[in-house]
């Protein structure tokens, strides 16, 4: 009787752990794995994601730059797939049988029973016909959504492309799911959050025969989507494309900026690409034959190269030196073809002798710029050069060199202005000299510098010290900008030390002798300076920094002409145009045969 009970005792032990386990499988089923539950729905629902359009994106004068048109995406539910005519449905799509089991063993790896793209991007053609025969092709249905349409075919690197979201993408966002498209560079990438919108979704009742008898609920569960915000550029899609003509068949860059407010009017990278190329089924195609362009079309040269600013960089040198008071406007220095200190000489191009302030800028030379130099780092105040260079590239740094001016496209490059630590290790010593360095008196040596910082930099000093930090975008509907973009930031320069150096980049335009004498544009008053960038691998390089009017300055620009000779060749000729173009609308008969020979200048097959 004793043995009786214990077995019995046992075997509801057993019965009591086989019903937990049982309901405990159960619970997983109905409650944590969805799997089941998805694939019952699925006989009887399909939920379709609905695409907000894209916010659209403006240029300055309103003038539409980016819209959306219509496309059609063949979904697959994969556990749906039966008993269906692959070969007509191959020919539809105008694909072979092999190409069709690739793409649904895809599919199936992502999921056997949620929704996913078998083919995206389909014409309407090839929808209109699928439309009439879907009900033959069971697990497969057509969502609509929007791409992109640019309307000029410029400004690529500013506006930017959108592609479908990858697996490192989906996982940092849960927004995000297979098959979504997200902004991948520009504007499109930077104001992503703005301009995607919200996705909403729609339920609908399906039969076994795929078609669609109505809502489930009457909707009561569908979401709306919310189309994406509007967005205002600060580009002049004008000057853009402009400048975009002036710099054809050449490498280089092109940053205009408004220095009142840090907007940026024109950011050319050249050569570039049309941006319509980067649009649904076709950027694949063309993103390869870019990326194996030796030109580089994809490069963003105006934000990620970095080179020695050349002369250019003799401007803030100067500032440097009347604020730590070793010249002034009168100071001047000998030039015979250059500066020479024993065995080591650094030339110059052949001018008058000796020249003040005003006149080295305006005639541009450069012993006087390495007289300067060793000026501010040999002032008996500091106990040797190393602790002068120290307050020297504090005050380089406040133009905005080396670190990122924080600009709202991806990718700008921070350039390089070398602290005593990397000259101490190149010299093997700290006890090295202002003559060790000199190549940096005029924008030569280590130092690397981005084009837009180049332009930031005329900004500040058409400003007379100040700059606000460059931005690309003015408004944005429903929301406010970064507040980052009205601060001002401040060069520690005082103003009135910005008189004569202004005045100095007058001369170089306006003036005989002057340098950048092609920027000449009449009843506009230009400042400039040229620069000729020395390029150990080819041709020297071709820079001009100019603002205008020389009072009230409504844009400051830096053209960079790669293997453009020098400064006076391309750079200045361009940027005068650039600067008659924004001010007057128009460009002047005097200055057509000007215009054709830059438009028509090739550095690039030239130089191959």
């Amino acid at each position: 009787m004793k043995q009786f009970e214990q077995r019995k005792f046992t075997i509801g032990i057993l019965i009591i752990l086989v019903g937990i386990l049982l309901l405990s499988r159960l619970f997983y089923i109905q409650v944590i794995e969805d799997k089941y539950k998805v694939s019952a729905e699925n006989n009887s629902q399909r939920i379709i994601t609905n695409y907000p359009a894209r916010g659209l994106i403006y240029d300055r004068n309103g003038k539409l730059l980016v819209s959306n048109q219509a496309t059609y995406d063949l979904m697959v539910i994969p556990r749906r797939v039966k008993n269906i005519d692959i070969k007509d449905f191959c020919k539809i799509l105008d694909i072979d049988t092999l190409t069709f089991n690739k793409k649904l063993k895809k599919c199936k790896r992502y999921s056997q029973y949620r929704p996913s793209i078998f083919m995206p991007q389909i014409n309407y053609e090839t929808y209109a016909i699928l439309q009439e025969k879907m009900h033959k092709f069971q697990g497969f249905f057509v969502q609509t959504r929007t791409l992109r349409k640019y309307q000029y075919n410029s400004a690529a690197h500013v506006l930017g492309y959108i592609a479908e979201v990858n697996n490192r993408e989906i996982k940092k966002n849960s927004y995000y799911t297979m098959g979504d498209y997200i902004g991948k560079s520009g504007v499109e990438y930077t104001y992503e959050k703005y301009l995607r919108g919200v996705k909403g979704r729609t339920i609908n009742l399906v039969d076994v025969h795929n078609r669609i008898k109505g809502k489930y609920k009457n909707g009561a569960y569908d979401i709306h989507p919310v189309i994406g915000s509007n967005i205002k550029l600060t580009i002049d899609i004008d000057l853009q494309m402009y400048a975009e003509k002036l710099m054809q068949n050449k490498r280089g860059s092109v940053v205009a900026i408004e220095p009142s407010t840090g907007e940026i009017l024109a950011k050319v990278s050249a050569p570039s690409y049309d941006p319509n190329l980067f649009v649904g089924n076709l950027r694949n195609k063309y993103y390869r034959i870019y990326r194996k362009d030796k030109n580089k079309p994809l490069f963003d040269r105006a934000m990620m190269a970095t080179y020695p600013p050349g002369s250019i960089f003799k401007l803030p040198q100067a500032l440097i030196a009347l604020e730590e008071g070793v010249i002034n406007e009168n100071t001047e220095f000998p030039c015979h073809g250059g500066y020479q200190v024993g065995n080591f000489r650094l030339k110059c191009h052949v001018h008058s002798s000796p020249l003040d302030l005003k006149h080295s800028i305006q005639q541009s030379c450069n012993a006087y710029y390495c007289y300067t130099f060793r000026r501010i780092l040999e002032q008996e105040k500091y106990k040797r050069p190393r602790e002068a260079y120290k307050v020297w590239r504090q005050y380089i740094k406040s133009f905005g060199f080396d670190s990122k001016l924080g600009v709202d496209i991806p990718y700008e490059r921070s350039g390089f202005i070398p602290n005593v630590k990397y000259w101490d290790k190149k010299y093997r010593t700290q006890r090295w000299k202002a003559l060790n360095i000199i190549s940096l008196s005029i924008g030569q040596g280590d130092i690397l510098i981005t084009p837009l910082q180049m332009a930031n930099m005329g900004a500040s000093i058409a400003n007379r010290g100040y700059y606000k930090t460059p931005h690309i975008v003015k408004e944005i509907s429903n929301n406010t900008i970064d507040s980052s973009y009205v601060n001002l930031h401040k060069v520690n320069i005082s103003k009135e030390y910005f008189k004569p150096v202004i005045e100095g980049m007058e001369m170089a335009v306006n003036k005989p002798k002057g340098t950048g004498r092609l920027a000449y544009t009449k009843d506009i008053d230009i400042c400039g300076k040229t620069g000729t960038v020395q390029n150990p691998h080819g041709a020297d390089h071709s820079v001009f920094l100019a603002f205008a009017p020389k009072d009230n300055p409504k844009i400051a620009l830096i053209i960079y002409v790669e293997n453009g000779v020098w400064g006076s060749r391309y750079a200045a000729p361009i940027a005068g145009l650039l600067i008659e173009k924004y001010l007057k609308g128009n460009i002047s008969k005097s200055k057509k045969g000007l215009e054709k020979r830059m438009v028509e200048a090739d550095l690039i097959t030239e130089k191959e």
